[in-house]
């Protein structure tokens, strides 16, 4: 992999360390052109012009569609374009008609995105399963086996934990999802961007990514349902229709059944860039770059006096997710030191889990740095150097 000209795309690292991806990676240089490329040079409409603009538009937007599906292994039919992945679990949640004596399973891992939605569904008289995690963040599934009954209608659960970077178990999760006949959403914000994703093997009914973590525009994400009967639109409008009389519509067969209004297009072109610049890099150059800094980079942690990491400790069971405290200091008075001493952005806090981190006993959260394909072996001795020197001082 090359980590220079891969950086060289990336201007803004002259002058940080940037290790805040799971919270919003960096924007390549080729996703800002063809953000740019989409107002300088054809700036239209997408799916309501015959005119050159929007036709072009609307060609270069449903290639978006196509490539990100191609990228998760889906069909781009059910691929539709979000603002962001807590919409797209919205849209599940509410569009599914759970009523009063269906259940939810879900667990303590999940960021609040996915979370309340559901827990909102216990107004209507919903019942929410909650499967707690180990300590190092991995699943028991016996707990899913006993926690799944006959009123559950869907399971949630996260690919790939924000906080404590351990691995969901889908493929297990999905077979017992299988033999109880119930459906299961997978949360593939923080596991899309570091991983290989095939949807078909994850053998899931809804997956969610979101775009500003894999180096798209903010203000995208995706929602890729297998049947798209499963679920109704919660918004209606524009461009989603295939026939309309003044007594009912009949709603378009593809993805833009769930888009209605103008969406996003930009930054839905922008995303489509983003998933070719991660195909050239190679995922599975990315994933084995990665595992060797967050390799590195837990080995250094644990070595050092004072500082406790959570979360497995074995590489292989986590993405570049690495959440940790020096004893006697607050997480977030820990990052601004690492911003003041070396220009390090790590996230400091609860990260959107404050059920998680009640269960951690974690009152002020933690500190986590989270790497991405930028980051280098030199980027994280000097992290570990900082750190080392902040847990002499207390």
């Amino acid at each position: 992999m090359d980590i220079e000209g891969i950086r060289s795309d990336f201007p803004i690292l002259n002058d940080v360390i940037y290790m805040d991806s799971a919270s919003t990676s960096l924007t390549p240089e080729p996703v800002l052109e063809a953000v740019l490329e989409y107002y300088r040079e054809y700036n239209a409409n997408v799916g309501r012009g015959v005119h050159r603009l929007s036709q072009i538009a609307s060609t270069r937007y449903d290639d978006a569609h196509r490539k990100v599906a191609r990228f998760i292994g889906a069909r781009k039919e059910g691929l539709i374009f979000t603002k962001n992945s807590t919409e797209a679990i919205n849209m599940v949640a509410l569009g599914m008609g759970l009523r009063r004596g269906d259940r939810v399973v879900t667990t303590l891992l999940e960021h609040h995105s996915n979370l309340l939605p559901w827990m909102q569904l216990k107004k209507l008289g919903v019942d929410i399963g909650l499967i707690s995690p180990e300590k190092d963040g991995l699943f028991n599934l016996s707990d899913f086996e006993y926690a799944i009954d006959d009123k559950t209608r869907v399971v949630a659960v996260t690919h790939a934990s924000n906080v404590l970077g351990t691995i969901s178990p889908i493929r297990e999760i999905s077979r017992i999802c299988r033999e109880k006949d119930v459906l299961l959403l997978v949360d593939g914000a923080q596991s899309t961007p570091h991983m290989r994703v095939n949807v078909r093997e994850l053998d899931c009914d809804f997956f969610i990514l979101s775009g500003h973590k894999m180096l798209g525009p903010t203000g995208t994400g995706v929602l890729w349902v297998k049947d798209p009967e499963a679920i109704e639109p919660l918004f209606y409008g524009g461009g989603m229709i295939e026939d309309v009389s003044t007594d009912a519509c009949r709603l378009a067969s593809g993805y833009e059944r769930f888009e209605a209004g103008t969406p996003h297009i930009a930054g839905g072109i922008g995303l489509g860039r983003a998933v070719d610049y991660l195909e050239g890099v190679g995922m599975d150059a990315l994933q084995e770059h990665e595992a060797q800094m967050t390799t590195r980079l837990l080995e250094g942690l644990l070595d050092i006096q004072g500082v406790e990491v959570y979360g497995s400790h074995d590489p292989k069971e986590r993405i570049g997710v690495v959440s940790f405290n020096i004893e006697g200091l607050n997480p977030h008075d820990v990052a601004l030191m690492l911003d003041d001493a070396a220009g390090i952005m790590v996230r400091s806090g609860h990260h959107c889990c404050i059920p998680l981190m009640k269960h951690l006993e974690l009152k002020m959260g933690t500190v986590r740095a989270s790497l991405y394909l930028y980051n280098t072996e030199e980027e994280i001795e000097r992290l570990l150097e900082v750190v080392r020197e902040i847990a002499r001082t207390v």
